[in-house]
């Protein structure tokens, strides 16, 4: 197959009957204005400031108007419990800056410290970008509107029982697990530059999640991603990796991210899906070695919204604060069908934005290690394994979890939707196991100074009656295991943690 750029950019996705790709969909934003506030300590890339830069932007665009926003409702405890496990939520409830020297041990088994530190208003964090990717999960189901977007989630490094690479509570993971309440199928594709581990992980053993991960593999955080891990058991051939190399421009990414994700739309059919925008693989990136312009990168939110499926929007990682606000702004745009003025309005963060005050930035020179063979080979090893799924898989719901309530304080409407139950709640009092610490293995540099057909299937199976009765579900840091696979062995050359295996009952 081979690719010119202006033809990767034109073709869209086969939209599905819903309508044409210029009709406009209903988009739902979630955004809390003490977002920006929180501050991971000096000298950290990680920098929720950049959500407030992003939500100006939008402002004076002119966007906020076209859109339904919303203040998410933090998530309670119980929530983050539903696939968290209760002692690590409880640390992280607890946990402060005051009183983490007393605290040394919980702090190296929960992998807090290095690269997820303690900070003021840590768990009130989580709580809030949590609640943003819940409380989008629960729109869609709702069909309140077309897409939902929360900048502040996306968080796709952590564990059920430990932090990792800046990330604290798997707000992908809660979103996914309440979208399976209403959807046989969910799709999530993560563009972040670095490997969605802690999702593919939670999903690694069924096939009601397939993940789709485009990344920087070799030598690089979290060491996880290789082509060859597939998924397990039921998950087998429902996790794709797509490991890259240093330097990979627009049209490189665009020749596998088109045919791969419309081989996956047009076989697994799914019911929703979540799209992770890590803009950390944007050109000029402080911790990251891609080379995508910020129209390469929307390109994948574009061709996902094309197939007008239910479509949740995530944020991610991203260290150059400025192109973070100006592409998730340009992608907001996308998802609202609205083109964008390059002239960048004035703003109060405008400064930040010199010399040029527009808002896309030139890719670089740099040279682009991904050869043409090795993007022929990946996507033909890639398209090899999705032809092996000769149906999508569909699961006969007799009955579904009650939805999860989230009465956001909304100008435009005022509804109450319901809770999770107690008693659909995720049990997870297993063992926790400590992991070595994975610190990610960048070398930061000196601090920049700011101003720079869903229900089909003809092999349908029986559902497992648990499930149909309350959704519980058991995670391990190994993935979420079906209740009739123990010992397993993961397959291809993942260096992922295997621990106790435990049940899932999604099937």
């Amino acid at each position: 197959l081979k690719f010119s750029l202006g033809a990767v950019m034109e073709t869209g996705g086969n939209s599905l009957p819903s309508g044409p790709d210029g009709v406009k969909r209903k988009v739902f934003y979630f955004y809390d204005p003490e977002v920006g506030n929180y501050y991971y300590g000096q000298g950290h890339p990680m920098k929720p400031h950049r959500i407030r830069m992003t939500h100006a932007l939008l402002a004076h665009y002119g966007l906020l108007q076209n859109m339904h926003v919303l203040k998410p409702i933090p998530a309670r405890e119980k929530d983050l419990c539903r696939f968290h496990a209760d002692d690590y939520v409880a640390f992280l409830r607890g946990i402060t800056p005051e009183m983490q020297q007393d605290q040394l041990r919980q702090l190296k088994r929960f992998n807090v410290g290095e690269d997820c530190p303690v900070f003021d208003g840590l768990y009130s964090f989580c709580q809030t970008y949590a609640g943003g990717s819940v409380g989008g999960s629960v729109k869609l189901n709702h069909e309140n509107c077309d897409i939902a977007i929360n900048w502040a989630g996306g968080l796709h490094h952590a564990k059920k029982c430990e932090a990792s690479g800046f990330c604290y509570v798997n707000d992908i993971v809660l979103a996914i697990l309440e979208l399976l309440k209403v959807h046989e199928r969910v799709l999530y594709v993560d563009i972040d530059i670095h490997h969605g581990d802690g999702v593919e992980e939670a999903f690694y053993t069924t096939d009601r999640v397939m993940t789709v991960s485009f990344h920087k593999f070799g030598d690089y955080f979290p060491g996880t991603g290789d082509v060859r891990d597939i998924g397990y058991g039921k998950g087998k051939y429902y996790s794709l990796n797509v490991p890259l190399d240093d330097g990979i421009d627009d049209e490189s990414y665009q020749s596998l991210f088109k045919p791969i994700m419309g081989k996956v739309m047009e076989v697994y059919r799914p019911g929703a899906v979540v799209l992770q925008c890590g803009a950390d693989s944007l050109s000029g990136d402080r911790l990251g070695c891609f080379n995508l312009s910020i129209k390469g990168h929307a390109e994948c939110v574009r061709y996902m919204r094309s197939f007008n499926v239910p479509l949740l929007l995530l944020g991610g990682g991203g260290y150059t604060i400025r192109n973070v606000a100006r592409c998730w702004c340009y992608e907001t745009g996308v998802a609202l069908g609205t083109e964008l003025a390059d002239k960048m309005p004035q703003h109060e963060y405008y400064e930040y934005f010199g010399p040029d005050y527009t808002l896309h930035v030139a890719p670089s020179n740099m040279e682009n290690k991904n050869s043409r063979q090795l993007l022929d080979e990946i996507r033909a090893k890639l398209l090899e394994n999705l032809s092996k799924l000769q149906h999508a898989p569909s699961v006969p719901f007799q009955e579904r979890p009650p939805d999860t309530e989230f009465p956001e304080a909304d100008e435009d409407q005022d509804d109450v939707d319901e809770r999770w139950e107690p008693d659909v709640d995720m049990d997870a009092n297993d063992e926790c196991k400590p992991l070595p610490s994975r610190v990610k293995k960048e070398f930061l540099e000196p601090e920049p100074k700011d101003s720079e057909d869903p229900k089909g299937g003809d092999r349908a199976r029986e559902m497992d009656s648990t499930f149909a009765e309350n959704a519980s579900l058991k995670a391990s840091n190994s993935g979420l295991l079906l209740k009739d696979e123990t010992n397993i062995k993961l397959e291809g050359n993942s260096n992922k943690p295997s621990d106790q295996p435990v049940d899932m009952n999604l099937e």
